[in-house]
C-alpha cells in the first residue's frame, strides 16, 4: 500500500499531528536521562531511540522519538501530544539545570514512504538542511523529516498513522494518556524503556513489573468494520476483556491496537457488537 501511495501522492507530506520539542544546553542529556524511561546517557550522539515519559505511577504520558544530535542537543518528536503543553510540563522539572526547553516554530515534521537519503536504522543524518530519521520496518521504507514545512496530503497522513499501528507503535490520544504501563503498551517491542538505568518517574513500578513477571496484559492488533474511537471496550462474549488504545482508518475498516490479557487467544472478540479480526504486528521498528 505504501509503495503505491508514494508513486501517486505527495512524496513528502506534512505530519500535523506530530510536534517537536528541543532540549538544548549543557544539561540536556542529563535532564532527559532523569525524566524519560529509556537510557539516554548510553545513546551515542548522532543516533535516536524510542522513549517514553511516565507518571510517578508508571503510566505512559507520551511515546516519543528522542534524537540525540549532541550531548547538549536533544530533540523530541511527539505524535499526538501538543508541543506547548508538553514543553511547559517538562519545564517544571528543570530547577537549576543549564537547559533551555523550546518549541521551534521554524522546524516542521513531515514524512515520506521512501527510504532516507542518508539516515539508516538508529543513525540520524542531515540531508539538504533536513534532519532524517529512518522509520522503516517490515512494512516498507519510511522517512521522518525535521525541517521545512511540507504540503498536506490526507491520504498519506492516514497511511502513515496506519503504518505506525501496524508496527505496534501506540498513538495515544488525550483519553489514553496516563492509562497504561510501558509493558501493557508492549513498548519492549520498540526498546522504548530501560529496567537497568537509574531513577526516572515510574521506574520502580516498571522494574518491579519486569523482574517479578507481573505484566498480565499487552498490546495486540485487530481490524473492525466501520469507524471506531479509542477507549471502546473489547468484549469476549458477555464480558469486557480489554480496551482500544489507538485507531487508524484503513479503507472501510478501522485498524486498532487494544490492550488484552496475555493469555487470551484473541479469538471470538468484538467491539461495539462488531467482530474483530487479527492484524498481527509487524517488526522492524525497534531502534
Amino acid at each position: 500500500m505504501a509503495d503505491n501511495l508514494s508513486r501517486t501522492s505527495t512524496p513528502v507530506f506534512a505530519l500535523p499531528d506530530h510536534a517537536l520539542v528541543t532540549l538544548e544546553g549543557p544539561d540536556a542529556t542529563a535532564f532527559a536521562q532523569a525524566q524519560f524511561a529509556n537510557d539516554v546517557a548510553v545513546l551515542p550522539p548522532g543516533q535516536w531511540q524510542w522513549n517514553a515519559w511516565l507518571t510517578p505511577k508508571g503510566r505512559v504520558i507520551a511515546v516519543l522519538a528522542l534524537a540525540k544530535l549532541a550531548e547538549d542537543r536533544v530533540w523530541l518528536v511527539l505524535p499526538d501530544h501538543p508541543a506547548g503543553a508538553f514543553a511547559e510540563a517538562l519545564r517544571r522539572f528543570v530547577f537549576r539545570r543549564k537547559l533551555k526547553i523550546d518549541v521551534p516554530v521554524d522546524t516542521a515534521v513531515s514524512g515520506g514512504f521512501t527510504a532516507p537519503a542518508v539516515a539508516h536504522g538508529a543513525v540520524l543524518a542531515m540531508d539538504a538542511g533536513t534532519l532524517e530519521l529512518d522509520m522503516g520496518g517490515d512494512g516498507g521504507p519510511r522517512t521522518l523529516r525535521l525541517g521545512p514545512a511540507a504540503a498536506d496530503d490526507a491520504v498519506q497522513q492516514a497511511a502513515w498513522r496506519a503504518a505506525d499501528l501496524r508496527h505496534g507503535l501506540p498513538r495515544l490520544p488525550e483519553t489514553q494518556r496516563e492509562q497504561w504501563t510501558p509493558q501493557q503498551l508492549a513498548l519492549d517491542r520498540l526498546a522504548a524503556y530501560s529496567v537497568k538505568k537509574g531513577c526516572y518517574p515510574g521506574q520502580e513500578i516498571v522494574a518491579r513489573t519486569h523482574f517479578l513477571g507481573k505484566a498480565k496484559r499487552a498490546l495486540q492488533g485487530f481490524l473492525v468494520d466501520g469507524a471506531l474511537d479509542p477507549g471502546a471496550a473489547v468484549r469476549d462474549s458477555e464480558r469486557d476483556v480489554g480496551a482500544v488504545v489507538s485507531t487508524a482508518p484503513e479503507g472501510p475498516q478501522t485498524l486498532l491496537l487494544a490492550v488484552l490479557p496475555l493469555d487470551h487467544a484473541g479469538e471470538g472478540l468484538s467491539v461495539e457488537a462488531r467482530p474483530l479480526s487479527r492484524a498481527p504486528l509487524l517488526d522492524g521498528l525497534r531502534r
